[in-house]
């Protein structure tokens, strides 16, 4: 007996919704709302869909694109900076070079930048290499209409992309070296780890202390980092996964546990992504699997 195609494509579609969304529990709805379609359709339904895969990411692109609408006018009531939800992720999503940058926190932030239907028409075709008149069916467009879509997204991301070249082992290292002088409140060595110019975003979801909107500069935030150790006797830092690269996971030992995100250019680190609402965190305790 042949596995049921929803099944099968599971993990696919969950990483279509998880990157359209930036949400792993909206994903999941997705998720789950797209099981509920496919399963209500009788056999004789079933077998009159050719290309199951593209079936089952035609609904998953719709459900998404209502939920964008509604989640646009969410975010505007947002406290503070919003970020993307993290994902715990294997080692092995880092060896699909691509698909890890694609779900990078820092590649999400870029795609909360486009209109709706430029993000569904980046996803689909830039990572997932669906072709044009798929997606048209899916949007509702004609395929001319798509790639004009497609194209004005391509430039709009190429114009706001990290750099994110550098392997997992230079990741890993520079990460150790911040988390090393970060607990010892090194201030040369955080000026030593961070580019001049390294912006960090927090977003506390007003739930959790952090800084209200974006800095930028190495000079400004050394000296602040430095304090961590005063501030917090005994936290833990540690390295993980998230999002297909080397992260960190800061525990307190109580309440503000943190997720934190990097991009890193050249042995520094140029950005930080420290999430800290709790509502965010809550799934980090089993990998995803993500797939294209």
């Amino acid at each position: 007996m042949s596995e049921d195609p929803f099944v099968a494509h599971r993990s696919l579609l969950f990483t279509v919704a998880y990157e359209m969304l930036g949400s792993v529990a909206d994903a999941e709805d997705v998720v789950q709302e797209t099981w509920l379609r496919w399963a209500a359709l009788v056999d004789a339904e079933r077998c009159e869909v050719r290309d199951p895969r593209a079936y089952l990411v035609r609904i998953v692109t719709r459900l998404c694109l209502n939920r964008l609408r509604t989640l646009a006018r969410q975010r505007e009531d947002y406290v503070g900076e919003w970020l993307p939800e993290p994902l715990l992720t294997s080692p092995d999503v880092a060896e699909d070079v691509e698909l890890a940058e694609s779900v990078s926190i820092a590649m999400l932030a870029v795609l909360e930048t486009l209109l709706p239907t430029e993000r569904a028409v980046f996803v689909l075709r830039e990572v997932f290499d669906v072709p044009y008149d798929e997606i048209a069916e899916a949007l509702d467009k004609s395929p001319g209409a798509v790639r004009q879509i497609a194209t004005r997204a391509r430039k709009h991301v190429a114009a706001r992309r990290p750099r994110m070249s550098v392997s997992r082992t230079e990741q890993e290292q520079v990460v150790e070296r911040f988390l090393a002088v970060l607990t010892t409140g090194d201030v040369p060595g955080l000026l030593e780890v961070l580019a001049p110019d390294v912006l960090v975003v927090g977003d506390g979801g007003g739930l959790a202390p952090t800084i209200p909107k974006p800095v930028r500069g190495a000079a400004k935030l050394a000296p602040v980092m430095a304090r961590f150790a005063e501030v917090a006797p005994g936290a833990r830092a540690f390295i993980v996964d998230l999002n297909g690269g080397i992260a960190a996971r800061i525990d307190p030992g109580g309440e503000n546990d943190t997720a934190v995100s990097f991009v890193i250019e050249d042995g520094r680190i140029t950005q930080m992504y420290a999430i800290r609402n709790p509502h965010k965190l809550e799934r980090l305790g089993e990998v995803a699997e993500l797939r294209r």
